[in-house]
C-alpha cells in the first residue's frame, strides 16, 4: 500500500492544492473510485467544484476536511492490518458481517460523515485502537 503524502512541496506548482486533497486523489486512485464515489465521500460538493479542488486547489470546507481525515485514517489502518497492498486495498469492496453484508464502501456511500466515522471506528477497533 503507497504512502498518501503530498507529491509538491511549497512552491512547486502545485502547492496551491491543499494537502488534504491531494492525499485523497492518491487514495481514490489506490481504491479505484468512480468519480462519483469521490464525490459521495467528499460530502457531495458540486461537480464543477470538485474538480476546481483537484486541478487549482482553493479552500475546503472543514465537513470535506473532516471527511478526507477520517478516510485517510481508514487508509492508515487498513495498512496495519492487512499489509498485502492488495487486501488493504480491497478490503473496502469486500461483504461485511459487520455492516450487515454491506461493503465499507457502500456505507461510506450513504453520504455521511457519520457513515464514514462508522468505518473508521471499526478499523481502529479491529487494530485496537
Amino acid at each position: 500500500m503507497a504512502k498518501l503524502e503530498p507529491t509538491a512541496q511549497p512552491g512547486e506548482g502545485r502547492s496551491a492544492i491543499p494537502a488534504a486533497m491531494e492525499a485523497f486523489q492518491g487514495l481514490a486512485e489506490l481504491w479505484q473510485l468512480s468519480t462519483e464515489d469521490q464525490l459521495l465521500l467528499l460530502g457531495s460538493p458540486g461537480r464543477s467544484t470538485f474538480f476546481k479542488w483537484k486541478k487549482d486547489g482553493g479552500s475546503l470546507p472543514r465537513d470535506t476536511v473532516e471527511r478526507v481525515s477520517h478516510l485517510l485514517a481508514i487508509h492508515k489502518a487498513l495498512e496495519i492490518l492487512l499489509p498485502d497492498a492488495r487486501a488493504a486495498d480491497g478490503w473496502i469492496r469486500r461483504p461485511n458481517a459487520q455492516f450487515n453484508g454491506q461493503s465499507a464502501l457502500d456505507v461510506m456511500r450513504c453520504g455521511q460523515v457519520m457513515d464514514i466515522y462508522r468505518v473508521r471506528q471499526y478499523v481502529d477497533a479491529q487494530r485496537g485502537g
